[in-house]
């Protein structure tokens, strides 16, 4: 019987341990896509506790709490962070079989040195042990980014974002890490979510001049485009809880726009059309720059109305979207590539039946000479698991290669969550070692050790222009 989380973790076989320890483990990250606080890296923020910076903003942890009977008050709410700590410990304690249970162990050891596992009855001595190492010294939000061995960092940012810590931080030369923005522009998208008039304002106050017209709109995105270029980004994101896509005209998503600044009702068809040519616009825009485009789709978001009204998005009532993407998807993705004008395309999708969907359509638009320029991009969030993993993973190497793949990334709030890298990076060696087990694959160690390193890192760092 192996001991819980020991040096071989879920690696079943001799293969998966020479992969791992000889050729993963210590391979850099570059952390493409991410929700952490580029104020906070530039100020390197500090925590005065293990609530602090282990539970605040986490939803993972919150629905787990939720789902263990704890109430609001201890999750969210205005119990103390001693309290909110032993009601996590709590339920950590019988979270077996979910990914948090080992997320949070490996944060514990990696990060404070702490063997023990985490429950009710030993809480009182973590939270001792834990809280007197991050109330010294080189335990702020820079000491674990450079701790997890983390080269590049991309932080998802608004268009109307001033990008003023992005700028600090190119400037800070004591810090080695680059810490870059990624372009979101969700809210110019949303022609139909409450807030899209305001934020067009912002918009227009960000770029200096006036949005009366769509022209000007897609002007405004533009020289956002490109002040972001100018502070190091070379990575856009946009979360498609549907996938828009409706044949339309220039002059047509300019009529819809006017009616939404006019304060008219937008329909859906109508609202897919605006979507469609937006959207085409910026993969150009994207193309041009030789950027990177990701789309993250499929996500049901706050569907709890009244905790949202509470609490707002990000709080852990979203889930699993249904929405078909194939035909869509296809049809988005060849709008651009018929001008020649489709980036570097990574491709998500929260409902993990559409695995065998992007799997074979990314095929339908690789070439360029770019090897793996289309991207079947890491499972995310609920299939942030290892079962999730390993699907996903199968599902690329069904339809394309696996050895191109760029690998993990946090997309996280937590400085800590580095150690889902290690989680993926032995993921990945143990199902190489049981293909290599079951006769599937060649037992070459200069080879399969070669992919698992371009994965872990190699792919990413030739695939993204970061400067």
């Amino acid at each position: 019987m192996a001991a819980f989380m020991n040096d071989d973790f879920l690696l079943s076989n001799d293969v998966a341990k020479k992969l791992y320890h000889e050729y993963a483990k210590d391979m850099p990250i570059i952390d493409y896509h991410c929700h952490l606080s580029p104020k906070e890296i530039y100020e390197n923020k500090t925590y005065q506790n293990l609530t602090e910076v282990w539970l605040y903003g986490d939803h993972y942890k919150w629905r787990l709490m939720r789902a263990n009977g704890v109430e609001e008050s201890h999750v969210t709410g205005e119990a103390s962070d001693y309290d909110k700590f032993v009601a996590f410990a709590k339920t950590v304690e019988v979270a077996i079989g979910n990914p948090v249970h080992q997320w949070s162990h490996l944060e514990l050891k990696r990060y404070f040195g702490v063997e023990e596992t985490l429950s009710e009855a030993n809480a009182p001595l973590i939270w001792e042990k834990v809280n007197a190492q991050l109330t010294g010294p080189s335990f702020g939000a820079r000491d674990f980014i450079v701790k997890s061995n983390v080269k590049v960092v991309c932080t998802t940012d608004d268009p109307i974002d001033s990008l003023e810590y992005h700028i600090k931080l190119r400037e800070d030369k004591a810090f080695p890490v680059k810490v870059l923005p990624s372009f979101r522009p969700d809210k110019g998208l949303e022609i139909n979510r409450k807030g899209f008039k305001d934020w067009i304002q912002a918009l227009a106050a960000a770029a200096g001049t006036s949005i009366e017209s769509y022209d000007q709109l897609l002007a405004a995105l533009e020289s956002r485009v490109d002040f972001f270029h100018s502070a190091g980004g070379r990575v856009s994101d946009h979360a498609l809880d549907f996938v828009p896509y409706a044949e339309t005209t220039k002059e047509e998503a300019a009529s819809i726009f006017a009616k939404a600044l006019s304060g008219e009702a937008v329909s859906l068809e109508e609202e897919t059309k605006y979507k469609t040519y937006t959207l085409v616009f910026l993969g150009k825009l994207y193309t041009e720059r030789g950027w990177v485009m990701q789309y993250h789709m499929n996500a049901a978001r706050n569907n709890n109305a009244r905790m949202f009204a509470k609490l707002g998005p990000d709080t852990g009532y979203d889930a699993m979207n249904d929405q078909l993407i194939a035909l869509p998807l296809a049809r988005l993705l060849d709008a651009m590539d018929r001008d020649d004008a489709l980036p570097k395309t990574i491709l998500y999708s929260l409902n993990p039946t559409h695995n065998a969907v992007i799997g074979t359509l990314i095929g339908c638009f690789q070439g360029g000479g770019v090897a793996g320029k289309m991207q079947f991009g890491s499972a995310w969030w609920f299939n942030d698991t290892r079962e999730g993993m390993i699907a996903q993973m199968k599902s690329l190497a069904d339809a394309g290669l696996l050895s191109q793949f760029v690998g993990m990334l946090t997309d996280s709030r937590s400085f800590l969550s580095y150690t889902r890298h290690e989680y993926f990076r032995r993921i990945l060696c143990n199902l190489i070692g049981e293909w290599v087990e079951n006769g599937e694959v060649p037992n070459d160690s200069e080879l399969l050790g070669s992919i698992v390193r371009n994965i872990s890192y190699n792919n990413a760092d030739a695939y993204f222009p970061f400067e």
